[in-house]
């Protein structure tokens, strides 16, 4: 039957639909491919015998090909358009380096495109705020609070908060401090973020 194997790889990607990207179907996509082919020439050679020989009754078995064409090429372009989908997504959920379980399932391409992505991302992030960047990956989900306890692991000196209060922010002390305020001092191994 015409667009069986198509729809088939579109029934692939659903059955992982938790996200989760499935092995490249190279086997699949081939023989989507070379159906289309065989449908394309079966058409051409079908319309040249219309306009040369007159028959007419040919037309309605050419029309049912083109749809046929045109349904695997949507097919096609779903299932690729799917697996960049979720491979955009797990750049934002595991980082720059995908762990190889996930590369495994990757044809040549897409490892491309990943590669891509992720250096139009960086790119991205060190044009925002400031000469460092801003990692625009970290909390995806907005913090349960504003505050956050910290301990500092060395001597740092001073820091003023919103209100203009000065911290001295001295090793193995504690405050509870404006998460926004301390980030930067994590991120430099100056504070560490207590979990409670």
């Amino acid at each position: 039957m015409f667009c069986d194997k198509a729809i088939e790889l579109i029934r692939e990607l659903q059955r992982m639909s938790d996200g989760q990207l499935p092995a490249f179907n190279e086997d699949g996509l081939r023989q989507v491919l070379q159906e289309m082919e065989a449908l394309y020439e079966q058409n051409q050679t079908d319309v040249n015998e219309a306009k040369g020989g007159g028959r007419a009754d040919l037309i309605p078995s050419v029309k049912l090909r083109h749809c046929c064409l045109l349904r695997n090429k949507r097919c096609l372009t779903a299932y690729l358009y799917d697996r960049l989908l979720r491979i955009r997504a797990l750049r934002w959920e595991y980082g720059s380096v995908l762990p190889a379980n996930i590369r495994f399932h990757m044809c040549a391409e897409e490892l491309q495109w990943f590669g891509q992505y992720k250096k139009s991302l960086a790119s991205f992030m060190r044009s925002l705020g400031g000469g460092g960047g801003l990692d625009i990956t970290q909390d995806m989900k907005p913090p349960k609070s504003l505050y956050i306890e910290v301990r500092c692991l060395k001597d740092h000196g001073e820091l003023e908060v919103d209100d203009g209060t000065v911290i001295l922010l001295k090793k193995n002390s504690q405050h509870f401090l404006p998460r926004w305020k301390c980030e930067h001092l994590i991120r430099q191994g100056v504070l560490e973020h207590i979990m409670s």
